[in-house]
Order: C-alpha cells, then structure tokens, then sequence
C-alpha cells in the first residue's frame, strides 16, 4: 500500500512504500541519494552499497523519473539533522526500487522559482513548470481560499448553482466571445462576460441567497492582472441593501485572510473595519477610484481592503458621444422612480450617483458590485438614457422585461475576483502565476497552440467562410 510521503514521520522503523517522482540523484559511489518527491512533499532516500541490485537499479534512474521505492524509515543522525526542510530529520533506506516510467531532462530548471526562466517556455510547458513547488503552492492555496468561500456562504445560507456558459450575446460594456450554432445555422451563443442575468432571473425564481464560483470571458485586451478567461465568486441576494453586502464581504475576506494568511497584516480603521471612500475622494486624493491605501507600498505582506462607494451612474462616451453606465445598465440609481430618473438624466446625467461599489486591495479593483434595479420600466429608462432604440432594447433584454413581471423582489450584489485576490495574497508579479493553463498577454495557449485554425468540413457544417483575414505571424 503507497504511503504518502507527508505520513512518513509515523513509520519510523518500519518498511513502507512510496510512490513519487525523482527530485534529485546524487551517486557518491558506494552509496546512492535521491530526493524523492510527491503531492505531499519531500523525503530523502538513500540506497546502502550492500544493495546490489537497488544500486544497479537506480544508477539508471534520473531527474523527473517517476518511482516506485520500498524501504525502511529511519531516524536521520544528528550531525545530518536539517531542521529546516520538511522530514529533514528521517530519511528511507531503499530496499527495492522500480521505475515506473522515464522521462526526458526537463527543458528548464525546477527546482528554483522560475521566475529568471523566458515566461513563454514556461507556458508552452506549464504542465512541468507546475511540478515547481512555488507554483504547487499557488494552486494549492486557491483551492484552501475557494473551499473557504464555499464553507463560509453554506453557513449562511447560499446555494451554490450553476449557470449555463452558452447564452445569448447582449450589450454589457466587453466583446462577447461568440459560439456559432450548427443546429440553428446563421445563430450565435455568447459566452458569458459574467452571469449578470442569470443570477438576476435567480432572484426573480425566489432563492434569494445564491453563489457560483464561475469562469468569465472577455475578448478584451489583456495585461498582467486580466485574461481572456477569469474566475470570480458570483455572489447575489434578494431583500438586501449595499451595507448588508458589503458587510458580508468584509466578514468573509476578514475570516479568510486571518485563517489562510495569518503572517499578512491588515489594515483596518479606528473601529476593527475595512477602510472606506467615496469615489469623488479617491479620484480628488489619489486621482484613482482603486487607489492603494497601504501604510508601506514596499511591503508585500500587508493587506489594505478598501470599499470604494457613491459612484456615478453614468459617463460620457466621447467617441460614441452618448452617455454610458460607469457599472453596468442593471446597477439601480440613486432616484425615486422614472419620473425622477428622466428629470435628473435632464438636467446633469453626470450628477445621478449609483448604488454601485467596488471593493479594492492593494491597488487592485478585487470586486464590483451593485444594487440592481428590480422595476421594468426603469430599466427600459436606463437603456434608452444610454442611447439604445425600443425595439433593440426588447429584442435584447425580452427576456429580462417578461421575467420582471411576475414578481422580483429588490437585490443586489458583488462578484469579486478570484486570480486577482490570489494574485496578492500569494506575492505573485501577475495573475498567470495563480492560473492553472493561463494564456500569453495576447491571449495565446503555448501549450495547446491555440486559437488554432479548425478544419474546413468544421466551418462548412457550421455555415461559416473565412475570408478577407491575412495570415498572423
């Protein structure tokens, strides 16, 4: 029976079997060393020159070779104690050992940090650059901050659902990615910039407190902190107010910071609470409304949360010369009803605020949330505001209008970013070193060399002809 390499402290002086890959190999003659390596971690082990056929055996064995090994598990002496490595004091005497599978030298160092290493070799093999224990880390700390998520909003009485990835393409501020329909030729899905309507129809379904830890696509210009595809908790609820929510997510990343990261300092104010500022004070103060509010900007291991509030409703587009939701056309405004709407829109569109607010950390914008409008024909009044025809307006949020008549109780809610967050707690320079297969900064898979060309009988079935399109380097 394997036993897991984190486990071995509790077999000292007996025989156990490990499975795992080659970390290091160090052949000093008469004896043999290895540095042995699994999902648990690391160990030690050593073949004795009375062994003969372990010896001939792993003089063969090399870097990244994945092994079966028998042995006995002793207590390291003394002198050869490392007290800092993890089971730096026991070691395994190998009694047997079988390679279980070759491997090529890697193509790149991974037992450092690899950060000096070209980022694009990296990606195009990022399935060994995981194997990297910064990385392990990374991706193991993700899951402990998602399972914390998850823990925390079960106690309060979420349900996680799932929504569909294949919607419909609608107006939300981003390029859709479209998905071309074989079965309703000419007709296109849109994969979602968010679940904004989805969880908005949930509400309406009356489950009042619903989540999703969801994947997001944006065919938007990327940089270090954004990707084609991004992960974010998806949060909604129905009887509630902008205090109650931001409340919440302070419980929430107070809890999660204080028990997944307890060597991070958090900066809080006079009262035990997360930092707060309106949105005209942070642009005036900092000329930024996601402003890095830290004591020491050089230090990596302090923790600033901010909620950034009262911003505007609307800005206005210059190129397109209209104006346009700062959030997004479901964010409710600070009005009384439409009448109210329209007189303001009249006088100042710029002087309408919103109940939209963002939630910050470091600099970074982690999350932006809102109360959403729950009245139809004030909804009808934003997207004309914004310069949308009544015909367009329903045959694009049809749906929306028809399910805002049976009943939708007031919600509201935030949707913070799950690589951005990890990105900072994990002192990583970009959010690609905490996704598992992200893409390049021009939204390339090195790995699966993709987006790739598909087969012409692919595009014929779907009713689609490339052309005009000059080839890309």
């Amino acid at each position: 029976m394997r036993t897991y390499i984190k486990n071995l402290k509790n077999y000292i002086g007996q025989e156990v079997t490990i499975k795992a890959w080659v970390d290091v190999c160090r052949d000093q003659g008469k004896l043999m060393f290895f540095n042995f390596r699994d999902m648990s971690g690391k160990v030690q082990g050593v073949i004795l020159s009375n062994n003969i056929k372990a010896l001939e055996t792993g003089s063969r064995i090399r870097q990244e070779w994945v092994i079966e090994a028998r042995g006995k598990v002793n207590q390291r002496p003394e002198r050869a104690v490392q007290k800092d490595k993890q089971n730096g004091d026991i070691e395994m005497e190998i009694l047997e050992i079988t390679i279980l599978n070759e491997a090529k030298t890697p193509p790149f160092d991974i037992t450092g940090d690899g950060k000096e290493i070209n980022e694009e070799v990296r990606l195009q093999y990022r399935y060994i650059d995981l194997r990297r224990e910064r990385m392990q880390k990374n991706l193991r700390m993700r899951a402990m901050v998602i399972k914390f998520i998850r823990d925390f909003l079960f106690e309060k009485d979420f349900v996680e659902i799932e929504t569909p990835i294949l919607g419909k393409s609608t107006p939300e501020g981003a390029r859709d990615y479209l998905v071309p329909s074989r079965l309703h030729p000419g007709k296109f899905y849109a994969l979602p910039q968010s679940p904004q309507q989805y969880k908005q129809l949930l509400m309406v379904a009356g489950f009042e407190k619903y989540f999703q830890i969801v994947k997001c696509f944006r065919d938007e210009d990327t940089r270090g902190d954004r990707q084609p595809e991004f992960t974010q908790l998806d949060l909604e609820m129905s009887f509630t107010s902008q205090e109650e929510i931001l409340n919440l997510t302070e419980e929430l990343y107070l809890a999660m910071a204080r028990k997944l990261y307890p060597n991070k300092k958090i900066k809080l104010d006079e009262n035990g609470k997360f930092l707060r500022m309106s949105y005209k004070k942070a642009m005036e103060k900092y000329n930024s409304d996601k402003p890095d509010i830290r004591d020491d900007k050089n230090n990596p291991d302090e923790l600033a949360f901010l909620f950034v509030v009262d911003f505007p409703m609307f800005e206005y587009k210059k190129e397109e010369k209209r104006w346009d939701a700062v959030h997004h056309p479901f964010t409710m405004p600070k009005v009384e009803n439409v009448e109210d709407f329209w007189q303001k829109f009249k006088n100042d569109p710029s002087a309408i605020g919103a109940y939209q607010y963002d939630f910050v950390l470091n600099g970074y914008e982690i999350a932006g949330g809102s109360i959403r409008i729950h009245d139809p024909e004030l909804l009808k009044a934003i997207f004309e505001a914004m310069g949308n025809e009544p015909k367009d307006i329903e045959k694009q949020f049809g749906h929306m209008f028809e399910a805002f008549q049976y009943g939708v109780p007031p919600h509201g809610g935030i949707a913070p970013g799950i690589d951005r967050l990890m990105m900072i707690l994990q002192n990583e320079p970009n959010i690609r070193e905490v996704i598992v297969f992200p893409k390049t900064g021009d939204g390339k898979d090195l790995m699966m060399n993709a987006p790739s060309e598909v087969d012409k009988k692919q595009l014929e079935k779907l009713g689609i002809k490339i052309k005009g399109i000059k080839a890309q380097s």
